[in-house]
This record gives structure tokens, C-alpha cells and sequence, in this order.
């Protein structure tokens, strides 16, 4: 049997804010580099457009730094990928579950343009000491 090698890319940008002690959101251009080869969003880029804001809420207002102390790691992550598009923008909202001072629970909602929920991502993180 020949092994087969295959190349793969892709293009993820999107943009992360901080709004309250309660709340972050996020939003991310649905285009080419995102896309695997059905059309749709790839899974993984669109855990990962979660996650960032899930954490920009748990850092609370600070910007990360490489080694920061404090940093909020994630530490589980637990991905419901209820529905996907292939066009238009994804929206993200988090908020904290439960907001503690070493462990914190964050449920962050990924939308498409018509409000149709794509994701439900609920993440643990934990204060890293460095």
C-alpha cells in the first residue's frame, strides 16, 4: 500500500471584544480559506472562534501576553455543533455559567446571520500560574 499525503490550508480571522464583566462576542467573515469540503464551515475554526471569545470574556478587559500570569487556560471544552452555513458572518456570544476566582465556566453561542445557532460551546478554564 502507497502512503497518500495531503496538504491542507486554511485563512481564520476574526474579531474578539470584551463588553462587560458578563459578556464578550466575536464576529468572523464566513469565506474560502474557512471552509472544508462540503462548503460549510470547518468544525475545528469554528471550536476555535468559540474558544477565543470564551476567553477574551474569562481574561476580563486584560489583553494576553506570551506567559502572562493569570492567563485563563482552557482546561475542558465540550463542542454541540448543531447546524452550519456556508455564506454571511458567525456571531459569537459568551457568558459566564459560573464565574469563579481560580475556575471559571464560560458558554459561548456561535449564530449565523439569521440567528440560527451553529454551536453551543461551553469551556472550563483555569487561572495559569505561569
Amino acid at each position: 500500500m502507497t502512503a497518500q499525503t495531503t496538504s491542507f490550508h486554511g485563512d481564520l480571522a476574526f474579531e474578539a471584544s470584551y463588553i462587560s464583566p458578563d459578556e464578550a462576542i466575536g464576529t468572523m467573515a464566513v469565506k474560502a480559506g474557512l471552509l472544508n469540503p462540503f462548503g460549510t464551515v470547518h468544525a475545528g475554526a469554528m471550536i476555535w472562534f468559540a474558544d477565543v471569545v470564551a476567553t477574551t470574556l474569562a481574561l476580563q478587559g486584560r489583553t494576553p501576553t506570551a506567559g502572562m500570569q493569570g492567563f485563563p487556560l482552557a482546561i475542558t471544552l465540550s463542542a454541540n455543533l448543531l447546524a452550519n452555513c456556508r455564506e454571511g458572518h458567525l456571531h459569537a456570544q459568551a457568558r459566564f455559567v459560573k464565574k469563579g476566582r481560580r475556575v471559571s465556566t464560560v458558554r459561548t453561542k456561535v449564530t449565523s446571520d439569521e440567528g440560527k445557532v451553529l454551536l453551543d460551546l461551553t469551556t472550563t478554564h483555569v487561572v495559569a500560574e505561569g
